[in-house]
């Protein structure tokens, strides 16, 4: 096939959607002037590949997912998962006490299980105020964005299959 370029991935509508969601919130914000946003929106709708995407939210501080984090749709979406995460905890809770007490031991052993478990209940309801995203994270440092800490996520695992 003539004209095709190996390496570049095509961007899903998922993708060109999630971009136009962060350059919508940064021009909410101020942060981009309205021709300019519109510009790059014209320029999100157009592209073909991935890296035609990145450029357009480079200059965005944290590539502006910080500003798509604060919008209405996402907070609500955060609260949910925010309702969920404490309801799962509350269940393994039962769940361990109820084992103690069915085995009659007389030391307390799931606070060793419960204070992690809260913990982690309270960090994310203090991202949650604080307006950030809590994201699930696979072993190699991915969240549900598809970045981890070495770049894209596909480079990463085309590297180590």
């Amino acid at each position: 096939m003539e004209g095709t370029q190996t390496g570049r991935i095509r961007a899903s509508d998922a993708e060109r959607e999630q971009t136009a969601e962060v350059l919508r919130a940064a021009m909410g914000e101020g942060r981009l002037p309205l021709d300019e946003g519109e510009i790059r929106l014209t320029a999100v709708y157009a592209a073909v590949y991935r890296d035609e995407l990145a450029p357009l939210t480079a200059d965005l501080p944290g590539r502006g997912l910080p500003a798509l984090a604060r919008t209405p749709e996402h907070r609500a979406v955060a609260r949910r998962r925010l309702r969920g995460h404490a309801g799962a905890v509350m269940v393994v809770i039962g769940v361990l006490v109820a084992i103690w007490a069915g085995t009659g031991t007389g030391f307390f052993w799931p606070v060793f299980a419960i204070v992690p478990l809260l913990l982690s209940v309270f960090k994310h309801a203090a991202v949650v105020r604080a307006g950030g995203a809590w994201q699930a994270r696979d072993w190699h440092g991915h969240g549900s964005w598809g970045d981890g800490p070495w770049g894209p996520r596909d480079r990463f695992h085309a590297y180590h299959r």
